[in-house]
């Protein structure tokens, strides 16, 4: 028997969840499925950090604030940050921002994914909105009625609008024939937690290496400072070495790369190798579809910027959703969900590009470049009106906000 909802959303990540969230009390039928199961499970503060975090903006935590889910992601555990470091390892550059310049509270706080996500869901359990566990899309086929979805296990769902929220390798956008621009960076990610001997202070710290950016980001355990997420960038047979480490030599090859900034690092969790490649779709939309997130856009990991875009995504998405609604539009109408892309597209473009020139100016060894990029921190740091206009870029306060991210 076909299951119908007015709207299906594949992928129950934290911008599906959020999506879903977000159009909760809409009145649409919303089927939100995943290939996990989503369940939840007991939090235990006191366990080691997931490798895989984000760094929240101010306008991701006033997306989650009003979705309801910010309370459980603090009772779980989320870390503050209010100021961050960046110098260039191979020259005297460096810069330092603070969320006190433009009278924040913080830049951001660094949240373990499973951690977002878990508050999502919990917030999900509650509403009206069905969702549909352990359900992986096999095929999908437009109609006349909108699109046909096939499970692997031989289910059939069916709706007008379908949006793909299931990450950077999305099984919708390639079977409904999407196509994306990307290339690879020859670059992995080493992600882990480590314990430093210094506490962070609640910095968040950068160093350019000659083989590519090494981010220190602060957590907090129990209001231990002294855990920090790491997202090393290397090349990949540098990341194959260091990945072939025991712990200790790890450790300290770590503590060399990152100048001892804040001492030696004591120990290591286990770490993960991320390649990474930059993948953008020519067009968010088509007739019934959206693509939202990491399906719509993958950039580097240089700034956390990614989940960040697709919240913003979400939100704008459902915004421009649910004025149609009120105003008795065909939702599956490509003029409807056009009017999501013009909003997105340019300033998610605008952010891969700003990525890009960053990467491609700090992995340069020409001397010119290295003199301008050391030069630029130089001058940058010393004029308080240009590092604010970076800091509100990076509140996530700039451009046009949907209506869950404003004041």
């Amino acid at each position: 028997m076909q299951m119908q909802a007015d709207v299906i959303i594949v992928g129950a990540g934290m911008v599906g969840s959020a999506l879903a969230l977000a159009l909760k009390d809409s009145g649409l039928k919303i089927l939100l499925l995943d290939g996990g199961p989503l369940s939840l499970e007991p939090f235990d503060s006191s366990a080691a950090f997931e490798p895989r975090v984000s760094a929240l903006s101010v306008a991701s935590q006033r997306i989650l604030e009003r979705l309801g889910a910010w309370e459980g992601i603090v009772a779980r555990r989320a870390s503050v940050y209010e100021d961050m470091q960046v110098w260039d390892g191979s020259g005297t550059g460096n810069i330092h921002f603070s969320a006190a310049s433009v009278h924040a509270e913080s830049l951001g706080h660094i949240v373990e994914n499973r951690v977002v996500q878990e508050a999502l869901l919990e917030r999900l359990l509650g509403t009206r909105v069905d969702l549909l566990p352990n359900a992986r899309v096999d095929q999908i086929k437009r109609n006349d009625d909108g699109w046909l979805l096939t499970l692997t296990e031989g289910r059939e769902l069916s709706a007008p609008l379908l949006i793909a929220a299931d990450g950077a390798n999305s099984t919708v956008r390639r079977l409904a024939g999407c196509a994306t621009r990307e290339w690879d960076y020859l670059h992995h990610a080493i992600v882990t937690s480590v314990r430093s001997e210094k506490p962070h202070l609640r910095t968040a710290r950068q160093r350019f290496t000659d083989d590519g950016p090494l981010a220190f980001l602060p957590l907090d355990r129990d209001g231990d400072q002294h855990w920090c997420s790491i997202v090393w960038s290397c090349t990949p047979a540098e990341a194959s070495r260091l990945m072939a480490l025991e712990d200790g030599a790890f450790c300290a090859e770590l503590g060399n790369a990152f100048e001892h900034r804040l001492g030696e690092v004591q120990a290591a969790d286990p770490r993960l190798c991320i390649p990474l490649r930059q993948r953008h779709a020519k067009r968010y939309i088509q007739q019934g579809l959206a693509l939202i997130g990491d399906a719509a856009h993958v950039i580097h990991p240089l700034a956390g910027q990614g989940v960040n875009l697709g919240f913003l995504d979400a939100a704008v998405l459902a915004e421009v959703l649910l004025h149609a609604l009120q105003r008795g539009e065909t939702l599956a109408d490509e003029r409807v969900l056009s009017r999501f892309e013009r909003r997105r597209m340019p300033n998610n473009l605008a952010m891969m590009a700003a990525m890009e020139s960053f990467e491609r100016l700090f992995q340069s060894n020409l001397l010119p470049l290295r003199w301008l990029r050391n030069t630029g921190l130089r001058l940058v740091d010393k004029l308080p009106e240009a590092k604010s206009l970076f800091v509100r870029q990076a509140l996530g306060l700039s451009g046009d906000l949907p209506e869950l991210a404003r004041l």
